[in-house]
């Protein structure tokens, strides 16, 4: 039987309460990635919630995680959505969880000892650290300007200021449950400091009913896939560097639970529900889904590591994307309010990707370290997009991963 750490025997209120603390420790992650591209949150909710249950089915409900909106494709969905619209959006994410889908066959196939020798941390560490960085620029775009950029806001930059003093603050500060929510209590307070100064409007929330999809978030949910093959080309790469961090994430999990589980359920099971949850995002019109360290955090906290929790959390999830002026008010979210999330937010990403090496212990006085993290950092960040043809575009990350691979693969070891 489950116990809390206090060895109690779990009562079906006590299930319901970690359930929804799990719902608070991946909603502020969660609703931040449609704020920042442009999606519908009500659906990145719903794809949250049902992408968890389809994971669980495809792990036989052994592995407790949660899937949430995947930081990785912000870029590219932001770029996709506002120059092409919902449908190639669809197109995209529905391609990069189908390349998820090809690698868990190809894990199943060859085993996961020989997959796990393509992604070291020489190459993990600075492919992390350039998906962080890449975004920096659209967290001090939203943190300090108005019009795309074009005009800095004094009144914004008071906003993230609040933001960041408050996430700093409750981080390091607060303990206990408070601790597990500082992007929540963060986005709160900044919500509350552009109210004051008169950023907020209220006109979506009022118009929104409070029960169902608005009339957008069913356009979006109704709007068919529109496929190009420049669509598929702007999202499915990235799927390469989710997967690293996938690995990493289920790793630390099983390592939290004292289970292994790339052997039970298995490394391609955990990618095949990692996979299909995004396919059905992409059908959903939702972000791309992901494995969160959030609610493994939270797993590490409780000590309870019953995996009908995070179903009961996904039910959560699922409930509050039928709440209509919940999507509204993120919906309305001001810009320096996110902006402020995203600084720290993008950063530990990037510092993440550090840590990565740290632990690795690896040598920087090895020549060979040295130019393959610089060729990821350089390249990843330095190139944009380069365009084949005015409909076929390659991201930077996807080239700068796949150099990193190959170098990795290429150069001697022991030279």
């Amino acid at each position: 039987m489950e116990t809390l750490s206090d060895a109690r025997p779990l009562t079906l209120g006590s299930k319901l309460a970690l359930g929804l603390q799990h719902v608070f420790a991946m909603f502020g992650a969660t609703v931040l990635v449609p704020a920042l591209t442009g999606l519908d949150p009500s659906l990145a909710l719903l794809c949250a919630g049902l992408g968890t249950l389809l994971f669980h089915l495809c792990t036989k409900g052994k592995v407790p995680v949660f899937l949430g909106s995947s930081f990785a494709f912000i870029g590219a969905i932001a770029l996709l959505l506002s120059e092409k619209g919902i449908g190639a959006v669809k197109t995209g994410v529905i391609a990069a969880g189908s390349v998820y889908v090809l690698f868990a066959g190809l894990v199943r196939l060859v085993g996961s000892e020989k997959v796990r020798s393509f992604f070291p941390p020489i190459v993990t560490g600075p492919v992390v650290i350039v998906i962080g960085l890449r975004l920096a620029p659209i967290a001090v775009n939203n943190a300090l300007y108005s019009n795309n950029g074009a005009v800095f806001e004094w009144k914004f930059l008071v906003v993230a200021a609040v933001v960041v003093l408050t996430m700093i603050l409750v981080s390091m500060f607060a303990g206990g449950f408070f601790k597990l929510v500082p992007i929540l209590i963060a986005i709160v307070t900044g919500f509350v400091a552009a109210w004051m100064l008169g950023l907020v409007s209220w006109e979506a929330v009022q118009a929104a009913p409070w029960f169902g999809f608005s009339t957008k978030t069913l356009d979006d949910l109704l709007t068919l896939p529109t496929f190009e093959w420049s669509y598929v080309l702007a999202l499915a790469p990235i799927a390469i560097v989710v997967f690293v961090e996938h690995m990493g994430d289920i790793t630390t999990n099983g390592a939290v639970v004292g289970k292994d589980f790339f052997k039970d359920p298995g490394l391609h099971r955990t990618l095949l529900g990692d996979g299909t949850a995004t396919v059905l995002a992409g059908l959903l019109g939702g972000p791309a889904n992901t494995t969160y360290s959030e609610n493994t955090g939270v797993l590490a906290v409780t000590k309870v590591y019953n995996p009908v929790i995070l179903r009961i959390a996904a039910c959560f999830a699922i409930a509050l994307s039928l709440l209509g002026k919940v999507g509204a008010l993120v919906t309305s979210m001001p810009g320096p309010v996110m902006g402020g999330v995203s600084i720290i937010l993008f950063g530990m990403i990037a510092s993440v990707g550090v840590r990565i090496m740290v632990d690795a212990k690896l040598d920087f006085a090895h020549s060979r370290n040295l130019i393959i993290a610089s060729i990821i950092l350089v390249l990843g960040i330095g190139i944009g997009e380069i365009g084949i043809n005015e409909s076929l575009k390659v991201s930077g990350l996807a080239i700068a991963a796949l150099l990193g691979i190959i170098l990795n693969k290429v150069l001697p070891e022991n030279r």
